[in-house]
């Protein structure tokens, strides 16, 4: 399967954009709501971007890395390879959401947290948007990044920015259910 590398990243960009507009109507709700959980052992609108914050702390300057130390030149198809496809399109939320375990210091289950939380997430989506836009100027395929459980594992660029962008969508999802909850 290829994709147009322009189609890409601008459906990269339209999904990372609501995440930001969503994420910036939570700055409004009291951090009463935004700590609900519907059950004790249950995730927190908060709890859900910390645990994506997290993800980002890794991925944001690992993704930064790669693209500015690439010498590659943009090609008009991105063919994803099969096991950054696998874990891209596993993340994508679905109606009826299957679960998933996640690494114990990406757990962010009773944490103390408040709206900086939300602050944090917002500015790393705007950076998303802003290395989404440099992607443009590079090879996604040959581009490699390695991915946060394993160093010695490299997914094709592409790959990595379908499955961060997607497992935000995941979360933000799994946070909107949250507060349709309160």
């Amino acid at each position: 399967m290829k994709i147009s590398t322009e189609a890409l990243l601008d459906e990269l960009k339209s999904r990372t954009g609501q995440h930001l507009q969503y994420a910036e109507t939570l700055l409004l709700k009291p951090e009463n709501e935004l700590n609900f959980r519907i059950t004790s052992d249950s995730w927190s609108t908060l709890e859900c971007l910390e645990h994506l914050n997290r993800y980002g702390d890794f991925y944001i300057p690992e993704i930064s890395r790669r693209i500015s130390s690439s010498k590659t030149t943009p090609k008009s198809d991105f063919k994803p390879g099969i096991l950054g496809n696998y874990f891209a399109k596993s993340m994508l939320p679905k109606e009826k959401l299957n679960k998933m375990k996640t690494l114990k210091i990406m757990n962010p289950i009773h944490s103390e947290l408040n709206k900086e939380v939300v602050t944090e997430f917002i500015k790393q989506q705007q950076q998303l948007l802003d290395l989404l836009e440099k992607a443009s100027h590079i090879n996604l395929e040959k581009t490699k990044t390695a991915i946060s459980i394993s160093k010695l594992i490299t997914l094709k660029l592409g790959d990595t920015l379908r499955f961060v962008i997607y497992h935000n969508a995941r979360h933000m999802a799994q946070a909107e259910r949250v507060l349709k909850n309160i």
